[in-house]
C-alpha cells in the first residue's frame, strides 16, 4: 500500500499535553483501519519554533521520536537533552517525556507509539 506526501490525515492540537503553540500531526497510517499490529501512532509531527508538547508519561506502551530536521530540547524522564536531525528518543513503559522546537526552522519528527497489549 502506498500513500503519497500530502494525502495524510492531519490533526492540529493546540497546547498539546500542556505544551505551547500548535502541534501538526500527519497520520501516515490509521491505527483503526490500516495498521493491524500494536502500533497506536505512526505519524510525522511538526513543531514550529518555540512550540512544544508538554511532559507526559506512557503507561503500557512505548514511543519513539526520530528527528528528521530541526533541533529539539527534550525532557527525557527528568533529564534535559538536545536532539538534532538523525537522533532518536525512546520513552518506554512508565517513563515520561516532553519536547520543544528550539531551532529557527520547524522541528520535524517521525513518531511511533506501540502498545504492550
Amino acid at each position: 500500500m502506498i500513500r503519497r506526501d500530502g494525502d495524510y490525515q492531519v490533526d492540529i492540537r493546540t497546547e498539546m499535553r500542556g505544551g505551547s503553540g500548535d502541534v501538526k500531526i500527519e497520520h501516515l497510517w490509521d491505527e483503526q483501519n490500516e495498521l493491524k499490529g500494536r502500533t497506536r501512532l505512526c505519524a510525522r509531527i511538526t513543531l514550529q519554533p518555540g512550540c512544544g508538547i508538554g511532559f507526559h508519561r506512557h503507561e503500557e506502551e512505548e514511543e519513539v521520536f526520530y528527528i528528521v530536521s530541526g533541533q529539539a530540547e527534550a525532557d527525557d524522564n527528568g533529564k534535559t537533552v538536545v536532539l538534532n536531525a538523525g537522533d532518536t528518543i525512546l520513552t518506554a513503559d512508565g517513563a515520561g517525556h516532553a519536547i520543544k522546537c528550539v531551532s529557527e526552522k520547524p522541528l520535524v519528527m517521525a513518531a511511533f507509539i506501540a502498545s504492550y497489549k
